[in-house]
């Protein structure tokens, strides 16, 4: 199985540093933005320093709210350094949702741009803390968030209360090199260095909390999937407050010494820009993103040839999508990689080397030192293999738990360790896995169970179909019946009817779709998690409205 990494975030960069020092570490290619890996590591030093001098203890915690710029991942290294958790803000969020947040978490220290979009951060920050305008900096007394004292604002503008970037990267020459490097010797790989809070589906989000080793160790077998190496450059368009940015993507370039190449906000043209210009072997991304990049309308003009490996995650494959990838892109190595946030996050992989079939109808076998079983649900009855049942997993890579939250953490890891992941799957008799759905994604129509997932791939194969996502909504007669979401191809038009007769005769009576519904978008997390809730209540308004 091998040995487990013991590295520390902030040990794992340094020893690179030290191993590759003049080979880059990270490029900003629409900035100009380049460091070696002496030079970044260096810089996360400075920041690390900065934060000591801003009375931030081991242990202490810090949010970060940003977009992936350079400070975002310099923060996840320089917290690593300085014993900080760091909590990582989604991008999405507004006015309650951080407050809940930055309550929730004990955030002393937040990082933030002061806009994104259409919502200004610092407004809603100056709401929640009205007292921030007449504070001075590090001296927040705040009446709803007692805990916070920090705000960062990242960015030239000043604001009042707050300490800009610039000044806390200064504030690290307060701090000698001695006192930095003391600290990183007394962090254990089992402290909590990264707290994510899941997306809330259900019910109030909660605080996913990840150790050095957690992460470290998976970054690693994530890589060792891919293949990755120091000669790689990835692109990572994901975002970094997501594991899929942050695990997938940058500690796992780290923890082999390749060279990271961020986006900072997700465009396609952007993205296809810079796997040009900057020569990249690898990119990221969840199927929506690959879609985008497939069917701009210049895809034909960008030399992508440079292209091997990465990785394809957050949400259903399809198989046409993968197809598109491997044969248009050039990425004949990508590989589809599985997990959650309470994984740290990847249970299951492909390999590179994996035939086609595998890599389009699996999520691939468990990664180096991580159990897998499928379990009937609701139970421990282990089930046999090519039965569906409840994925759980156990290992290395199970959280330490849900900050505060002693009893969602019990509902999800039982006593002998496993975490029930609520993910329905099948195991094959090689290992490998094929999700078949959520538990509560299942639909239940006059007493068949029905799993989205299938009637999804089905309808991929229509000509016409971009996009497809099945839901179930209540119904008098059959307790409930299937409805498909339907994105379609640029510049053609379909029927409801259509689609009906394209799967009559092809799948079983029960799975066609009732209803057809035709849209530009579906509603997302900010990591690119389609939220198929949203998705129920808006079908549930529209045949209401019917």
């Amino acid at each position: 199985m091998g040995e487990l990494l013991t590295h520390t975030v902030g040990d794992l960069l340094q020893e690179k540093a030290r191993l590759h020092p003049d080979h880059e570490a990270v490029v900003y290619a629409d900035r100009g933005l380049r460091w070696t890996y002496k030079e970044f590591d260096d810089y996360c030093r400075s920041a690390a320093k900065g934060l000591m001098a801003l009375e931030m203890d081991s242990g202490d915690h810090i949010a970060v709210w940003a977009t992936n710029t350079p400070e975002w991942l310099t923060c996840q290294f320089a917290t690593a350094k300085a014993g900080l958790v760091m909590v990582t803000v989604n991008t999405n969020y507004r006015r309650a949702e951080l407050e809940y947040l930055l309550h929730q978490s004990d955030s002393k220290t937040i990082v933030l741009i002061d806009q994104y979009r259409d919502a200004s951060y610092i407004d809603m920050l100056y709401e929640i803390c009205p007292e921030l305008a007449y504070s001075k900096p590090g001296q927040l007394q705040s009446e709803r968030l007692p805990q916070l004292k920090n705000v960062i604002v990242l960015g030239e503008k000043r604001f009042p209360g707050t300490f800009s970037w610039t000044d806390v990267i200064e504030r690290g020459s307060e701090i000698s090199d001695d006192a930095l490097t003391a600290r990183m010797k007394e962090l254990d790989p089992h402290d909590v260095i990264n707290m994510q809070y899941t997306s809330g589906t259900t019910g109030f989000p909660k605080g996913v909390m990840l150790t050095h080793s957690n992460i470290v160790n998976n970054a690693f077998n994530i890589a060792g999937c891919m293949k990755l190496s120091s000669e790689d450059r990835l692109c990572i368009p994901v975002p970094f407050f997501h594991c899929f940015g942050c695990v997938l993507g940058t500690l796992a370039c780290v923890s082999v010494g390749a060279t990271m190449i961020p986006v900072q906000e997700f465009s396609p043209k952007l993205v296809l820009e810079t796997v040009e210009k900057e020569k990249c072997t690898g990119l990221h991304g969840v199927p929506t993103m690959f879609i985008a990049e497939l069917n701009d309308p210049d895809f034909e003009k960008y030399d992508l040839s440079t292209l091997r490996t990465g990785i394809m995650a957050g949400s259903n494959c399809p198989i046409e999508v993968m197809r598109g990838v491997i044969d248009r892109m050039g990425a004949s190595e990508i590989t589809i990689a599985y997990g959650q946030t309470e994984s740290s996050p990847v249970i299951t992989q492909t390999r590179t080397d994996d035939e086609l079939q595998l890599r389009v109808e699996t999520v691939g076998r468990s990664l180096p030192n991580v159990e897998v079983k499928i379990v009937k649900p609701g139970t421990d009855l282990e089930v046999p293999d090519g039965t569906q049942g409840e994925l759980c997993t156990r290992g290395y890579h199970v959280m330490r738990g849900y900050y505060k939250n002693d009893d969602a953490t019990r509902s999800v890891i039982d006593e002998d360790g496993w975490l029930h992941t609520g993910d329905l799957a099948v195991k094959e008799s090689n290992g490998y896995c094929r999700i078949t759905g959520r538990l509560k994604d299942m639909i239940i129509r006059g007493g068949e169970n029905i799993y989205p997932r299938e009637i999804e791939e089905f309808l991929y194969t229509h000509p016409k179909v971009l996009d497809v996502q099945v839901v179930g909504i209540p119904d008098e007669v059959y307790g409930e019946e299937v409805m498909a979401w339907v994105i379609l191809k640029e510049g053609v038009m379909a029927t409801a009817e259509e689609l009906k007769e394209f799967c009559r005769g092809q799948i079983s009576r029960h799975k066609i779709p009732k209803y057809f519904e035709f849209t530009d978008s579906y509603p997302m997390t900010a990591s690119g998690k389609i939220q198929k809730f949203r998705l129920r209540e808006q079908a549930v308004n529209l045949v209401h409205e019917k």
